[in-house]
């Protein structure tokens, strides 16, 4: 059995993931998803961004892939290197993916601190 004796429990606050499926195929987009295509944003390379998070390129592509095929949208495009490299860039379908998301995490994250407060934090003063 683990000891929490030394937690302080004023210090707890919820975590949670949020991710969308559909009846077809589960986790078509979720945390993992949107902070790759935000970190694509950042450095402009699939490949920058998955070495950034930890992650696989081809984990990366697929898992990206496979969100495309399920929502029927395109979030990147590839443009192949020449003397300076390649580069991926967002589509605006894309972008509206990133934001949409953004503005969803905050509103779920917002009800989750809340309803925190109201269930569990007031259990351990």
């Amino acid at each position: 059995m683990n000891d929490y004796s030394g937690t302080n429990r004023r210090e707890l606050e919820p975590k949670f993931k949020l991710w969308i499926s559909s009846q077809d195929a589960q986790g078509v987009f979720g945390d993992g998803k949107w902070r790759l295509l935000k970190t694509i944003q950042q450095t402009g390379s699939l490949k920058a961004a998955a070495e950034r998070l930890g992650i696989s390129y081809r984990k990366a592509w697929g898992d990206l892939q496979k969100a495309e095929g399920c929502l029927g949208i395109k979030f990147m495009e590839r443009h192949r290197g020449g003397v300076g490299g390649g580069e991926t860039r967002l589509t605006p379908a894309g972008e509206a993916w990133v934001k949409a998301y953004a503005r969803l995490r905050t509103k779920v994250a917002d009800v989750v601190a809340r309803e925190f407060q109201k269930e569990i934090a007031r259990l351990c003063k």
